[in-house]
């Protein structure tokens, strides 16, 4: 079966009780590219995105950003 990588915006919004347009100021990522990664638009994952993700909500286990999904 084939496999996809989610990146759990959406989740992390709701947990961190911040927007999206937040978590575009505190990582200084694009909205429009945070917005691409929560609706699973994108294609590729930029590891960049992901660290600055994870400082800016102080995550240490990246299983609670990406996962790992059946299609």
């Amino acid at each position: 079966m084939e496999k996809k990588v989610i990146v759990k915006i959406k989740d992390l919004l709701k947990k961190h009780n911040i927007s999206l347009r937040e978590l575009s100021r505190l990582t200084d990522i694009r909205h429009a590219a945070l917005s691409e990664l929560s609706n699973q638009k994108r294609e590729n994952i930029n590891f960049g995105h992901i660290e600055k993700i994870a400082d800016a909500l102080q995550i240490d286990d990246i299983r609670e950003i990406i996962d790992l999904i059946d299609r």
